[in-house]
């Protein structure tokens, strides 16, 4: 894949990731009874990174949880012959709480419907909202994201690569050629 455009640096994707956690706060009208969590993998620093902006902001900490969906895919099969999975974890019930789903990329919305699905299991929240950095469009079932990052259309010989310093040892998003 070749960069066709660099779409965030590292002080707009923070700038970005900040703002999502002000509306978060603001939309809710506060901090209590939500647990933000992060889908694995680049969920997760995402979520930690608006948990902090929060504490920060609130001067309260908020539970972070951590959701794997590799069991919940509906293309586990071509993911791998055998998908690494890793532990999911709240450190509190989810049940009659929100949760504020946190992912890096929303597209066809697969993904999202496989953290539904995942999230059940551990129990029944009160409301679930989803927060996406970046919406790219292209949707093949009906979800949307109650906070968005950055929409930034498309087309389907694109790929959207967002890159965190915590696992990839920088922050920037880049718009790529397939």
């Amino acid at each position: 894949m070749k960069m066709k455009k660099r779409l965030l640096d590292g002080a707009r994707l923070n700038r970005t990731i900040r703002r999502l956690a002000i509306e978060i706060i603001e939309r809710n009208k506060g901090t209590d009874g939500i647990v933000i969590t992060g889908i694995r993998s680049r969920g997760v620093p995402i979520a930690e990174r608006i948990v902090k902006y929060i504490q920060e902001a609130e001067g309260v900490e908020v539970p972070l949880g951590i959701l794997d969906i590799t069991l919940y895919r509906d293309d586990l099969t071509t993911v791998a012959p055998q998908p690494l999975v890793k532990p999911s974890h709240f450190p509190c019930a989810i049940e009659n709480k929100t949760v504020v789903l946190i992912d890096d990329v929303l597209y066809t919305g697969r993904t999202v419907r496989a953290a539904l699905d995942a999230l059940i299991d551990y129990g029944r929240p009160r409301a679930i909202q989803l927060v996406a950095l970046i919406d790219r469009g292209h949707r093949e079932l009906p979800i949307h994201a109650d906070f968005t990052g950055q929409v930034i259309p498309t087309d389907a010989s694109e790929v959207i690569k967002v890159k965190l310093q915590e696992t990839d040892g920088e922050d920037e998003v880049l718009l790529m050629e397939k």
